[in-house]
């Protein structure tokens, strides 16, 4: 299985329901590939792209749904597209983390 990677996207001023998608150089992912994908509002406290910066908990409610992995379409890398909700009236900050492992192992119909 090859090893899994992650990465943190931050989103400045987001409110509401967006889609977003990310496409990942040099990161073998397909339709396939296994991604899970947190997200929570983030407090700057120095520069936006501090890798530090403070996730919280104690703010507006925010997630992601429909999380669905792509294959290099019409471009050199993969990548994931997804929503990202958050429940709040005004801007904020979030922090997007992306974790992608190999393919899923089998399937079943139900």
């Amino acid at each position: 299985m090859p090893q899994p990677y992650s990465v943190r996207v931050f989103y400045p001023r987001q409110m509401g329901r967006s889609a977003k998608n990310i496409n990942m150089q040099g990161v073998n992912i397909t339709n396939t590939s296994v991604v899970l994908i947190s997200a929570a509002q983030f407090i700057r406290g120095g520069p936006l792209f501090n890798q530090n910066a403070r996730l919280t908990v104690h703010g507006p409610d925010v997630y992601v749904t429909n999380i669905s992995p792509h294959g290099p379409e019409g471009g050199p890398d993969g990548g994931v597209e997804f929503m990202l909700h958050v429940n709040s009236n005004t801007p904020i900050d979030v922090a997007v983390t992306i974790s992608v492992f190999g393919s899923f192992d089998n399937w079943l119909i139900f």
